[in-house]
Formats: structure tokens, sequence, C-alpha cells
């Protein structure tokens, strides 16, 4: 019997992979400009989406905030969320 290959990614989860990632740079990008401002996840996800009543994406931006912390360039302190050593650091580094 051949059985689709496990590990065979399609183009859907291609395309939420994709989508994970602009929303976590989407996150990131806010956390660094609006440090030293240590928001809650929630309050964060608001900002974004400027206030807008949108479960969907507030839950995407809330997913992205726990990859960030995951990935060590957020950090919580109890509720709050603060960009890390590293990301401020190559946040300043200039890319020209």
């Amino acid at each position: 019997m051949a059985d689709r290959d496990s590990t065979d990614r399609g183009p859907s989860d291609r395309r939420n992979d994709e989508e994970d990632l602009r929303d976590q740079g989407v996150v990131l990008t806010q956390a660094l400009a609006l440090y030293p401002a240590r928001l809650t996840t929630a309050e964060l996800a608001r900002e974004i989406t400027a206030g807008a009543s949108d479960f969907e994406r507030e839950d995407r931006y809330r997913r992205a905030v726990d990859d960030l912390c995951g990935a060590g360039l957020l950090r919580r302190d109890g509720e709050l969320v603060a960009p890390t050593r590293a990301a401020l650091l190559f946040n300043s580094l200039d890319r020209d």
C-alpha cells in the first residue's frame, strides 16, 4: 500500500508557514517599535489590529508571540511581553 509520506508538506502547509513567519515579523516589529513599553499579549495584538475586533487575526498574533518567545526573541514577565536583548541588539545593527 502506497501511503503519502507523512513528512511531505503540501502547498497548504507552506502557505501556513509563510503566514506564521509574516505574523511573527509583524509582532516582533511592533514589540521593538514600542520598546521599552511592555504589553500583555492581548494588548500587543490590539495594537497591531488597531483595536479592531478580529478574533482570527488576534489569535494568529498570540501564536506568533508564543513562537517568538520559544525562539528567544520575545520574553514573558508574567503577563507582560518584551523583546529580548538579542532582538534589541539585532534591531540596533546597522544593516547598510
